[in-house]
């Protein structure tokens, strides 16, 4: 059985997602790479083929970007806790991921 690393939505992402993104195939990429994030093999192969997870440049925190769908630019913002767990911090729009330094200043009592 595949082991999984736990996920912790404490600024009620999987919500947002649920009522922001335009369409179905998107909340079902977004559900996949929620998968692949709790995919513990995933952090032992260090590969994310669906979600390209990367660390976010030009901030202090350690803030990582996964891809939902690479066409449409639509990502996560995740941290990982002392407690082992991924915390989803944010979603961010296709429009809007460019200015990532932007939107995480804007909510910055999001990130650790």
């Amino acid at each position: 059985m595949a082991r999984i690393k736990c996920l912790k939505d404490e600024y009620a992402v999987i919500r947002e997602a649920s009522k922001i993104l335009p369409e179905a195939a998107l909340k079902v990429s977004f559900l996949e790479a929620l998968a692949e994030l709790e995919d513990n093999d995933c952090y032992v192969n260090r590969s994310f083929p669906k979600t390209r997870l990367h660390r976010v440049t030009g901030v202090q925190q350690a803030i990582y970007r996964a891809d939902i769908d690479k066409i449409s630019r639509w990502r996560i913002h995740v941290q990982y806790g002392k407690d082992t767990c991924i915390h989803i911090k944010d979603i961010i729009e296709g429009q809007k991921h460019d200015d990532v330094i932007q939107v995480i200043k804007a909510k910055k009592d999001r990130y650790e």
